[in-house]
């Protein structure tokens, strides 16, 4: 396989897969600015002194609090931090807006309510709206005055949204749009001023649509009884005759789908962001504990197997934060990009969104699942009392399951991983057929005997190597199906080996590019120690993991010598060195013990 080069410029979507990423070009948390910092004490502060104490009021959905608590975020700023200066907004950068998630994560069921209306409730309009909708309503949203829902599921259609049965109909006179349908599991339609919904017109023609609170037909149902989330109001939505006036139509009539899909990019990305912080509470939560529970005479943080799930927590929150703060910056860098070339500030956000949708869904899906297996292990670190509602841990294991649903379900998301990567293909925006090539003729090689050079020289091999996996892997099965052989689209097992082949990869690489900028930055010898303790013990458990899903892939498609081949060819780029992970994990526990915080 011929040495990518190495990019000056950030990487296409999809593109890490065949080439390199310069460690310089990459923005880490710890590049974090002053004025940044600043931003981050405010919301900090909002944390601490509006939400925390209001915790049980808002898990209760008391007094009008998530309301209340909406209009103050208003006040400071937090509804439109993404939106542009010319509609009230604050128009900060997209790294800033990460870091607003990243402390507002930690604040329960709160943050869904502001994540529905600040994204799903917003974009739409700023991507979609014309000039006079974004005027009229986005300054509203922006100040709190009102408050913003997204309808888009049914009943009878959840990851099929394209399956909706809500319809609109012209009137006579050519004024209104007349709904008639039933919308389920909708974010603050229980207080919610304005909603998008989405309807097809004739029946047949899937539209998106503005609809005021007011309107009349309009009705909702009582609040769901949901096993997490309780402080968010979700409601069903009816709609019996509503008379829209056609100039709220959304967009274009059709197009609804690309409304509905554009705004679901962005918002994925922010799911992820927005549990990097409850991980990183639900840490903290974990580490103080285990220094006050005192068990058989001595602190439990002092035990080899609470120490170990430290360990594994930090591990997987920093490979997340690591992604998470990448996949940031390409999206504010393309958006930069773009604004310089004349794009408006709208399409700009609505076109960074869709360059990087692979990364946006990679970003999803760890996040809804490091934080699965965080708030799992919180709840083990305390115990009995983790599982009591006296306690945070119980709400916070209840509050994380519904992120590997909504936004789509991780198994979508890692579908359309591979979908969209292989559709880049095809247009030729990346290139995977010559770099697959190479691999095939690699596995007809003799083994190189080529090492890589400096700091980090076995992590940057194994990189290489993973991702001459994935292009193994992947035109194994591409070319099967091009013979015939093999329907990928009935082989969704495949697929989703391949997207986990990606997201391993596309985690190891960042945290690699994190923890190398981190060095040549001239980090503390003793933050170094703890750093390549993360590293190696992170690479040590995704080169398993690698094997594991290529394997299972190649054994579905492959059989005889093709297998055999394929299977050599995987040892080959599994050779990672191992590493005593056993003290690595307590290596990096005891830093936070004796910080008795997250403290990386």
């Amino acid at each position: 396989m011929t040495t990518p080069n190495v990019q000056a410029k950030f990487l296409k979507g999809g593109a890490f897969i065949i080439e390199e990423s310069d460690p310089s070009n990459c923005f880490i948390p710890e590049d974090i600015n002053e004025e940044q910092l600043m931003i981050k004490q405010m919301v900090s502060d909002f944390v601490e002194q509006e939400l925390k104490p209001n915790m049980e009021k808002i898990e209760n959905q008391e007094d009008d609090i998530s309301v209340r608590l909406m209009q103050k975020a208003g006040e400071l700023g937090l509804l439109g931090a993404h939106m542009p200066e010319s509609l009230g907004g604050m128009e900060l950068d997209m790294n800033t807006n990460t870091l607003i998630c990243d402390v507002l994560g930690h604040s329960g069921s709160w943050s869904v309510t502001w994540a529905a209306h600040t994204g799903i409730g917003m974009l739409p309009i700023l991507y979609f709206g014309t000039e006079k909708q974004k005027s009229h309503y986005l300054p509203k949203l922006i100040s709190g005055e009102w408050k913003a829902s997204y309808c888009l599921t049914e009943p009878g259609s959840g990851s099929d949204a394209l399956a909706a049965k809500t319809r609109a109909d012209l009137n006579e006179e050519g004024t209104h749009y007349l709904i008639n349908g039933q919308k389920m599991w909708i974010t603050n339609a229980g207080f919610a001023n304005l909603f998008i919904v989405f309807a097809k017109v004739g029946g047949e023609k899937f539209t998106a649509f503005i609809v005021e609170r007011s309107a009349k037909g309009l009705s909702f149902g009582e609040e769901e009884r949901k096993m997490g989330i309780k402080g968010s109001s979700t409601r069903q939505v009816f709609f019996e005759n509503v008379a829209i006036p056609v100039e709220n139509m959304l967009g274009e009539l059709g197009k609804g789908h690309q409304i509905a899909f554009s705004s679901l990019n962005i918002g994925r990305f922010k799911l992820g962001a927005l549990v990097m912080g409850g991980c990183k509470g639900c840490i903290r939560t974990s580490v103080q504990y285990a220094n006050d529970r005192i068990q058989f005479g001595q602190p439990i943080a002092s035990f080899g197997a609470i120490k170990h799930k430290l360990g594994q927590q930090t591990i997987r929150h920093f490979l997340l934060e690591s992604a998470t703060y990448r996949v940031s910056d390409l999206l504010g860098q393309h958006f930069k990009k773009l604004r310089e070339e004349g794009v408006s500030y709208e399409l700009a956000k609505l076109r960074a969104a869709e360059e990087y949708a692979i990364e946006c869904s990679i970003v999803k899906i760890v996040g809804s699942e490091v934080l699965d297996y965080v708030v799992d292990e919180t709840v083990q670190i305390h115990g009995g009392m983790g599982f009591s509602e006296e306690l945070s841990p119980a709400r916070a294991y209840r509050d994380a399951r519904i992120n590997r649903i909504y936004e789509g379900t991780n198994e979508i998301n890692r579908m359309l991983i591979v979908d969209m990567l292989l559709k880049r293909a095809m247009k030729g925006v990346v290139d995977i057929t010559g770099p697959a090539w190479e691999v095939q003729k690699e596995l007809a090689a003799m083994p190189s005997m080529d090492r890589e050079e400096g700091p980090f020289a076995n992590e940057k091999k194994a990189i290489k190597d993973f991702k001459k996996i994935i292009l193994m892997v992947a035109g194994g099965a591409v070319k099967l199906q091009m013979d015939g052989k093999l329907d990928l689209k009935s082989e969704q097992e495949i697929l989703m080996n391949v997207a986990d082949l990606i997201i391993d990869t596309f985690l190891a690489e960042s945290a690699l590019l994190r923890i190398t900028k981190l060095t040549e930055k001239g980090n503390k010898p003793a933050s170094n120690e703890v750093y390549e303790a993360i590293l190696k013990t992170a690479f040590t458990d995704i080169t398993s993991s690698m094997q594991k899903n290529a394997t299972d892939a190649l054994s579905s498609f492959a059989e005889g010598d093709l297998l055999r081949t394929f299977m050599m060819g995987l040892k080959r780029f599994t050779k990672y060195q191992p590493t005593n992970v056993k003290n690595n994990r307590r290596m990096i526990a005891d830093v936070l013990i004796k910080a008795n915080d997250y403290s990386l």
